[in-house]
């Protein structure tokens, strides 16, 4: 076999065709559980095989750095030890640091903030009245939120107006700025600013904007349902006037939009390139039959096209339950894994998926 056929050797139909559409604008919308890991780290080593772009100049964007080192060691496996995988941030921030001192007289990047947690937590402690028992994960979330669409304390009341704020808008603006002003005093900066400070730096200078869009000009952007406007900008900077750029994801599996992330940008990514070819991924490989009947019903329900086709063997309904209290909901819980327990079924292969870590306390007292 050639390299090529190697490559596109085991790929369905759909996989395949996203496969060898290698250049110009591309949006392949991956139902869950459709291998789109192995259509993206395939479809990289196909376009480096057939000469559509050098491996060095390849930026695979993943939306968590688990996700990037998933993705290195599949186009590693391939035979592709050059080609980059990155979260934006992972990207930004070498961007940045690489050209800081020398636009800053020799000065490093400030330090990165690992946690918010450190100065809001107190910051909201010290909120007036009742306010200060607002959730602290509330008010790093409606901060994301703003920085993502490069709103500053300033701006927050004008640009967000009619949004509703974790307490009240005055108080969030003042936690806000106290926030902004003691990561300055610190010498600090937080993940936003990495994207914001890189942003800023292309759209303003030239010769740094050339060096950047020299490095990579073939782009993959993993997980595009849950990017941010200052994410998508940073893209478009990154791009330039180029076109080779693959947008990857799914609408129905967006999750971060209290953070700043909109579907909107893959819904849309049609209107910003009309020659986009859109390859759907709807096989399955994850789940039963019955799973999947249960999530077409409820894509269906939300008014979604999407039907995803199942290639595994039949499993067990799944049972929906509705419960007037957390304590019924937690009881149940605890009878069924007792029931499961005695049927043999090892502990190690019962789990408890919850929305928010907030939600486990319950659950680990009830089970203990």
């Amino acid at each position: 076999m050639t390299d090529t056929e190697r490559i596109l050797e085991g790929l369905n139909d759909e996989q395949r065709r996203a496969v060898e559409t290698t250049s110009g604008p591309v949006a392949i919308i991956a139902g869950a559980g459709s291998g789109k890991t192995r259509v993206v780290s395939h479809r990289t080593a196909y376009a480096v095989a057939t000469g559509v772009v050098p491996e060095s100049q390849v930026l695979l964007v993943t939306f968590t750095e688990k996700a990037a080192g998933e993705m290195a060691a599949r186009v590693r496996s391939l035979g592709l030890g050059r080609v980059m995988a990155r979260t934006f941030h992972s990207a930004a921030l070498a961007q940045l640091r690489s050209v800081w001192p020398s636009r800053h007289d020799g000065v490093e990047l400030p330090e990165v903030l690992a946690d918010k947690w450190r100065i809001v937590a107190p910051l909201a402690r010290s909120l007036p009245g009742g306010s200060r028992f607002t959730p602290t994960k509330d008010l790093m979330d409606e901060i994301e939120w703003a920085k993502s669409r490069r709103i500053t304390p300033s701006t927050y009341l004008a640009r967000a107006a009619g949004r509703t704020p974790p307490t009240t808008p005055d108080l969030f603006v003042r936690l806000f700025h106290d926030y902004e002003r003691a990561k300055e005093r610190r010498g600090l900066i937080d993940f936003d600013d990495i994207l914001r400070l890189t942003v800023e730096l292309l759209e303003t200078d030239e010769e740094v904007a050339f060096a950047v869009r020299s490095r990579y000009s073939w782009f993959t952007v993993d997980e595009y349902q849950d990017t941010t406007p200052l994410q998508v900008r940073l893209l478009e900077l990154w791009l330039g006037d180029r076109r080779d750029i693959c947008v990857v994801g799914d609408e129905d599996q967006t999750i971060y939009t209290f953070a700043g992330a909109t579907p909107e940008h893959l819904v849309g990514f049609e209107h910003r390139y009309r020659d986009v070819r859109v390859i759907p991924l709807l096989t399955n490989y994850r789940s039963s039959p019955q799973v999947l009947g249960l999530a077409n019903r409820l894509l269906a329900s939300s008014g979604s096209p999407k039907r995803l086709r199942a290639v595994r063997g039949d499993g067990p309904d799944p049972v929906l339950r509705s419960f007037a209290t957390a304590a019924q909901e937690e009881a149940w819980i605890v009878e069924r894994i007792s029931e499961l327990l005695a049927d043999d079924v090892p502990a190690g292969e019962v789990a408890v998926l919850l929305r928010l870590n907030a939600q486990t306390a319950g659950f680990e007292a009830a089970l203990a």
